[in-house]
């Protein structure tokens, strides 16, 4: 292909044929591609229940049932439950109460207690609230237990854990239009009323097992990595010493962000690790180091909100001076559309569709290229090198970085399985993949959660709105919502997290962003003296016109990716899938538009008892 001399100067050497990989991505995602997609995963509930119990539980907790009234009600104590209450106490809500079926606050970092957990996304931009709970993570990237922790801060620091139902699960909402409130049943008995309701349960709440044959046949060891079995492994989730395996034949099923973290520490005390592959992971360097006092006493106030927005600035592509954070996903977030953007930038000219897929096809498979290339030398067996060695582009799957997971294949206790083009089933001594058999005393599932399931599978309760529609009724074919956040028909209740809004590398930006949205609009409500907050018929259907469909070219793209919950298991239709409507703007458009809106304060789109603002 024939292109501009200074394109080509900008992107530098690529001596390889990008056509010849495209066919390898093609071939590689074929092997992979099931006609079951999403189904092919079970639901942890009926026999596989025992997956959902909690180990940390405090097995002699009771309480009263509740039947009294709270002006917010929040479902969910991880960081989105926990944001929304922080800027609801900064605006003046002091009537809050949270609502969970953990035993304490963290959401995901409360069941996810692995060996080896870390966030990806950098502590000092992922961890929200870091100068208003006056504190600094340890590292870079930072621990499980010390996220977890900060999570029980915030909720400490803003009277959050005050009046909180915790190891309580929701069981219906019901809204009464003669009284105004939500009813809130739980399993616990409590028929207690809000006026609001926000629904915080995040994206990746439920836990998901894969459909291989005989899983339930099985009679050895099993447990998901979101519900760790110290009392098996030995260890606890801050000293990682897995004596309990030391004469185990250990399998894991899963090498995606959970695999590449807890796959080292299983390796370095079973007696013999069997890792079942089915898809390559893509390993990039994590280096990961201690905090830099001299770096953290520097620091300014407004310092975090700062690199949070230039973090989501550069990972998104948008034009920007300087990187303040300077790690993989900065890196990578110039992979996709990006790419081309920055070559128009520093070319000052719009760049052809031709030229821009060539920009990104290129330096996503000089990336991908210099992957591969360290997995060869990391890696000592060639073999297992080439079984190790991931075929699509970049964005296809969440990126992955470690130091740590791939010399764990130069062990002689550690075998790969590759499953990719083999059928597997497992056996009530362990597992068969072709005609190879594998003994085991245990087997690990780091499988993940459920993705592009409906959102009311996800929930486990049922949500009942005026004229006693359900929102699993409403949202059949997919979300119908104003800003993500607003539903037609059910007054006063927000949605929080990923859907219809603009998906973030770094949730947490994502999640605080809509929670400032939540608390200038129930503060203006309660500054006008009203009792109902709703969405217009009309609102929602120019947002749904908004934000739907993805482009052509966003839709190639995942539709050419291997299969991941990006891209619904390779089922690019599906209405609940993880960037299905995702808002064209991005996190950049997206969230200055809702800024703007804030700042014009006219809430245009909302009815405010019954009653549209003109």
């Amino acid at each position: 292909m024939s292109m501009d001399p200074a394109i080509e100067a900008l992107i530098g050497e690529h001596p390889f044929d990008s056509q010849a990989i495209a066919a390898r991505y093609a071939e590689e995602r074929d092997k992979r591609i099931r006609p079951d997609h999403n189904e092919q995963y079970i639901e942890v509930r009926a026999e596989f229940s025992n997956y959902k119990i909690d180990p940390n539980a405090n097995p002699d907790f009771q309480r009263g049932p509740l039947t009294d009234e709270v002006e917010v009600l929040i479902i969910g104590a991880g960081y989105g439950g926990l944001l929304c209450g922080a800027r609801l106490r900064e605006a003046g809500f002091e009537d809050i109460r949270i609502i969970d079926k953990a035993n304490g606050f963290g959401g995901t970092w409360y069941w996810n207690r692995y060996p080896g957990l870390h966030c990806d996304t950098e502590a000092y931009v992922y961890m929200p609230l870091l100068e208003e709970v006056d504190y600094i993570p340890a590292q870079k990237y930072a621990s499980g237990s010390e996220i977890r922790a900060h999570c029980e801060s915030i909720a400490r620091h803003y009277r959050l854990d005050e009046g909180a139902c915790l190891q309580t699960a929701v069981t219906a909402l019901h809204w009464n239009e003669d009284t105004q409130r939500w009813l809130v049943c739980t399993d616990r008995g409590d028929e207690m009323t809000a006026q609001y309701v926000l629904m915080a349960l995040g994206p990746m709440d439920c836990a998901r097992l894969p459909g291989i044959p005989g899983i339930n046949e099985y009679r050895g060891h099993t447990f998901h990595t979101s519900r760790w079995d110290y009392a098996y492994t030995g260890g606890n989730d801050e000293d990682f010493a897995l004596t309990g395996l030391a004469d185990k034949r250990v399998g894991v099923v899963g090498t995606a962000c959970t695999g590449v973290q807890c796959i080292p520490h299983l390796a370095r005390h079973a007696r013999h690790l069997y890792v079942f592959q089915r898809t390559p992971a893509a390993v990039d360097v994590r280096a990961n180091r201690p905090t830099d006092p001299e770096w953290s006493a520097s620091l300014e106030p407004g310092w975090q909100a700062e690199r949070s927005e230039n973090f989501n600035r550069v990972v998104t592509g948008a034009p920007t001076e300087v990187d303040l954070v300077r790690d993989g996903f900065t890196e990578v977030g110039r992979l996709l559309d990006p790419t081309a953007s920055w070559a128009a930038n520093v070319l000052g000219r719009e760049l052809t569709e031709e030229e821009g897929n060539y920009i990104n096809q290129v330096m996503d498979d000089k990336k991908m290229e210099q992957i591969r290339a360290r997995v060869d030398d990391v890696v000592n067996d060639p073999a297992t090198a080439e079984r190790l060695k991931p075929w699509h582009r970049r964005w296809c799957k969440r990126p992955e970085f470690s130091d740590d997971y791939l010399p764990v294949f130069n062990q002689d206790n550690v075998t790969l399985v590759d499953t990719a083009s083999k059928d597997m089933r497992f056996t009530d001594t362990g597992a068969v993949v072709g005609d190879e058999e594998f003994e085991l005393e245990c087997v690990i599932f780091a499988t993940g959660y459920e993705v592009g399931t409906p959102y009311t599978q996800r929930t486990g309760y049922t949500i009942t709105g005026r004229d006693g529609l359900t929102l699993g009724e409403y949202w059949k074919k997919g979300m119908r919502t104003m800003n993500g956040l607003h539903i037609r028909g059910f007054p006063n209740c927000f949605y929080v997290g990923l859907g219809q809004n603009a998906a973030a590398t770094n949730f947490c930006f994502l999640l605080d962003e809509q929670s400032k949205h939540v608390a200038y609009i129930l503060s203006e409500a309660k500054q006008r003296g009203v009792q109902t907050v709703e969405p217009t018929e009309q609102a929602v259907e120019d947002y749904l016109t908004e934000v739907s469909p993805l482009s052509y070219a966003q839709l190639q793209f995942w539709k050419d990716c291997t299969p991941s919950y990006f891209n619904g298991e390779g089922d690019s239709d599906n209405p609940h899938g993880f960037f299905a409507n995702v808002h064209p703007g991005g996190t950049v458009g997206f969230y200055d538009q809702l800024r703007q809106w804030r700042e014009e304060g006219n809430l245009k789109g909302l009815e405010l008892d019954g009653r549209e603002l003109k």
